[in-house]
């Protein structure tokens, strides 16, 4: 790695097309996405420990993932017009910087015992993940041919799983495996303020580093046809569906990973404890990641939008099994989820900014605001699982809706249309 000290350069269109140029940057990015999935997934050990640790019922410790993912829907579209003002490296040391300030905020949130304090620096938390998710996706996309763009994204996604699968036993082992100490949150407070430290390590590598800084005119010419008859990201209809798309299948996810240690323990399904259903968590997004490494290659071959669709499908029909199983059968299955969910988000995001331009920055805004499905669609599900009569085995019905969207996505939805 190229230290140095110097202002970041500036790439025309012919350096963006050797991706010799950029290797500096995209191991940066590698290790952005790694911190993005890692932090993200904790979440989902948050949900079970913070709910037992306050005594919540589903609907209350939702708002963990709603204050977090809720984030996306108010910072995303201010984060685009800062990293025009500011840049990509700028904005990436920004986001590490404000995403560990919220980590720093586990502490009082600990000492008070309070979990309104820690709904507040989960906020301040993602605003840090908002800004470096509107700084990444666009900046791998641009990095390099767009024909290869969704399998660029979906590599560099791949290391944003490599997080998620590690996380899980992390927040099992040091903080999930102490849920016998009902009505104390003290488990949550060294493992974030280690976070906040190696966030507060990468900002300082990040500030040293030498990387390459691609401006709208050079996007311009290279991904949009049309920049001529088109004022503003909001004209792209096929942007506006993709955007559905994301708020669809995040919700999806974030639903299906944040209840599945609870969904393990049900009687009925499994009724493993927090500790064992915890440690089968990785298996979800490890299957996400395996899935991306592989979709890397997949998607150079395959039409994007088929295997969209595709996988979507799948993940709709292993719903189905699970909740109509009991045991191995319902565990696995819904586990297996997660490998359906590995290509979704860069390949729903690429076919989403396809010929925006020089609206890419604001494009990847948008797609990012409807990163807010985190936040709803799991408040849904706990209304539902809260709900006599129904119950959380089959409030998973709710993300099986939300892929039934993004196979229509994939095989119609993305294709361009005249704007309005």
């Amino acid at each position: 790695m190229n230290i140095n000290t110097s202002s970041t350069p500036e790439l025309n269109l012919e350096q963006s097309r050797h991706p010799q140029n950029f290797q500096t940057a995209l191991i940066s990015l590698m290790v952005l996405f790694f911190m993005m999935g890692f932090i993200t997934c904790l979440n989902d050990i948050l949900v079970p420990y913070l709910k037992k640790a306050f005594t919540l019922n589903y609907k209350q410790a939702s708002l963990i993932q709603s204050f977090f993912f809720g984030a996306y829907g108010l910072i995303s579209i201010p984060s685009s017009i800062i990293i025009n003002k500011l840049g990509y490296k700028k904005g990436m040391i920004l986001g590490f910087t404000g995403a560990a300030m919220g980590c720093l905020l586990f502490f009082p949130a600990v000492t008070i015992h309070s979990y309104p304090v820690f709904l507040f620096a989960l906020f301040i938390l993602a605003s840090g993940i908002v800004l470096l998710q509107v700084t990444a996706n666009p900046y791998v996309a641009i990095l390099g041919p767009p024909e290869t763009a969704s399998a660029r994204l979906t590599l560099n996604q791949a290391m944003n799983s490599v997080g998620t699968f590690i996380a899980p036993y992390f927040g099992t082992v040091l903080i999930l495996s102490s849920l016998n100490d009902a009505g104390s949150s003290d488990a949550v407070k060294i493992p974030y303020l280690g976070i906040a430290f190696t966030l507060i390590l990468i900002s300082l590598v990040i500030s040293r580093i030498s990387l390459p800084e691609i401006k709208a005119s050079d996007t311009d010419t290279s991904l949009n046809t049309d920049k001529d008859k088109y004022n503003s990201a909001w004209q792209h209809v096929h942007l506006l569906l993709g955007a559905v798309g994301i708020f669809m299948y995040v919700g999806a996810e974030v639903a299906i990973g944040s209840y599945l240690v609870n969904y393990l323990g049900l009687d009925d399904v499994a009724g493993l404890n927090e500790e064992n259903a915890g440690l089968l968590l990785p298996y979800y997004w490890g299957g996400a990641m395996a899935g991306r490494f592989a979709g890397a290659y997949v998607l150079r071959i395959f039409s994007p939008g088929k295997v969209l669709a595709f996988n979507a499908s799948a993940a709709i029909t292993l719903i189905l099994f699970s909740i109509n199983t009991t045991g191995n059968a319902a565990i696995y299955s819904m586990i297996a989820v997660g490998l359906c969910n590995s290509i979704m988000f860069p390949t729903i995001f690429t076919l989403a900014v396809k010929g925006l331009g020089k609206h890419t920055n604001q494009g990847s805004g948008i797609l990012s605001t409807a990163i807010v499905g985190g936040a709803f669609i799991p408040l849904l599900q706990a209304t539902l699982a809260d709900m006599e009569g129904i119950g959380l085995r089959w409030a998973f019905l709710v993300p099986a809706v939300c892929y039934l969207y993004i196979v229509w996505y994939g095989l119609k939805g993305h294709s361009k249309r005249n704007q309005k």
